[in-house]
């Protein structure tokens, strides 16, 4: 009866950086992040034009040209928000940051806006892969595919740290 008032051991979660459909980083047409070179995650077809932050942590780096962006979570998991194939030739045009190296974040805390339709116009492929770039310290438990995931409300993926 008493176990029922202790708090139970959740796994830690990453929420959806944006708004979109949440696809199996295998979908990527890039096969760096299909093929998992960078690490294991998912991907998001974006419906929206901003990225969230996906837990509560710390911003690592801001790539120059804003295409890109490492985050930290307090456990120490570390993620890669990579914002469409190829945008890094873009130099930063049609992104805009709003948090600098060494930010603390929390679950929504708003990263980057990036202008969709501008970067599809130009023939971009906007999709987004979100991977775990120290998975020999951490695994996947659980990854959830979702057609209509709410930026820093859905539920995307469990992990744990691995024992070492």
């Amino acid at each position: 009866m008493f176990n029922l008032l202790k708090k139970k051991e959740t796994e830690p979660t990453v929420l959806a950086p944006c708004d979109g459909r949440i696809v199996p980083l295998e979908q990527v047409k890039d096969a760096t992040f299909s093929q998992k070179m960078m690490g294991d995650g998912f991907a998001v077809m974006p419906a929206g034009e901003y990225i969230v932050a996906p837990f509560k942590g710390t911003v690592l780096m801001v790539f120059p040209t804003l295409h890109a962006i490492g985050l930290r979570a307090e456990d120490g998991l570390e993620f890669l928000i990579h914002i469409g194939m190829d945008t890094v030739n873009e130099k930063g045009k049609g992104f805009e940051c709003f948090v600098r190296e060494g930010d603390k974040i929390k679950p929504g805390t708003t990263l980057i806006h990036f202008d969709r339709e501008a970067l599809q116009a130009k023939g971009y492929d906007m999709t987004i892969p979100c991977v775990i770039t120290n998975g020999t310290e951490f695994s996947i438990t659980r990854l959830i595919t979702a057609e209509n995931a709410k930026a820093g409300k859905t539920s995307v993926l469990t992990y744990s740290q691995n024992r070492g």
